[in-house]
């Protein structure tokens, strides 16, 4: 089994999910996640765990990720993109310089309602499933962060934009922001998640490719390892004849460590002397002793 993490490039007209599928049956394993839905119009960086790696995706999914988008003018509809049923048409579309500054007054921290056709639960229900039933309700908004936005090309009705932006932006509803406050409408055409954390597009590997490499022996090259994204954690080496603790799950005292030290405010990494990643663990003061926060262990 496969332990770590893999920058695929989702294509067009897959979901999230059929690419989990696809890659369960490529690499002949279950235990494999991903770490932030794309849409399936949505294409780009999708950075998948590979076994032990799941138990990290809650912390990988906090982390901003970036875009280019296509967004179309005069349009809305009603998944807020190219794919759904057109709702309005105007034929007036703003200049270039009303554009551009409406996109870039964006930058900074607004509340977003998100969009009909999304995973987020209403008691119970996914809004998606009663958006088809033709229910609309109202949605709470979400505060966003878009920490960065800028034009790229702006070609009439079409607008090319990168974007920035915190987890639990929705850049479909971020287009039709966009199209209301220029009075116009707006929906999003075509999307590329170009960047989650350093990894990039141009680095991404397409299911074809993963398949290729897996067929060649190659594959192993291209996981990141499990404690890749964990270099902000300080990393604690356990002595050898500590190690069993360590393995067991059990408490460690900062004794147990080749170099005793506390570290009571954030997660650490533990290695074996040999230098392979177990677990993560915290200290707490009242047992005055590292507890395990998540072990990597089969």
């Amino acid at each position: 089994m496969l332990d770590g993490f893999i920058n695929v490039y989702k294509e067009q007209g897959y979901t999230s999910f059929d690419v989990v599928a696809k890659l369960r049956g490529i690499l002949k394993q279950k235990k494999i996640g991903h770490t932030g839905t794309l849409d399936p119009l949505a294409e780009g960086v999708l950075l998948v765990c590979l076994g032990q790696a799941t138990k990290l995706s809650e912390l990988l999914t906090q982390k901003d990720k970036e875009y280019e988008c296509v967004m179309l003018l005069g349009k809305t509809s009603d998944t807020e993109d190219i794919s759904g049923t057109i709702l309005t048409e105007s034929e007036t579309i703003p200049g270039e310089a009303d554009i551009k500054t409406a996109v870039e007054s964006f930058r900074g921290t607004y509340d977003q309602i998100p969009p009909m056709y999304s995973a987020i639960r209403k008691n119970g229900k996914k809004l998606y499933e009663l958006a088809r039933q033709g229910v609309i309700i109202d949605r709470e908004p979400r505060k966003v962060e878009i920490h960065e936005i800028d034009v790229r090309s702006i070609e009439h009705d079409r607008v090319t934009f990168y974007v920035k932006c915190s987890k639990g932006t929705y850049i479909r509803s971020l287009c039709r922001d966009i199209g209301e406050k220029l009075g116009c409408g707006a929906l999003m055409e075509k999307l590329i998640r170009t960047g989650v954390r350093e990894f990039s597009v141009s680095d991404s590997l397409t299911l074809k490719e993963i398949e290729a490499l897996r067929d060649t022996g190659r594959l192993l090259q291209h996981v990141i390892p499990l404690d890749y994204f964990l270099k902000d954690m300080p990393s604690f080496y356990v002595r050898k004849d500590k190690e069993k603790l360590l393995k067991n799950g059990n408490l460690l005292q900062p004794s147990d460590f080749t170099e005793e030290r506390l570290e009571t405010d954030r997660l650490i990494r533990v290695y074996t002397g040999q230098g392979v990643f177990m677990a993560l663990y915290r200290y707490q003061t009242e047992k005055k002793a590292y507890v395990p926060y998540k072990m990597f262990l089969g």
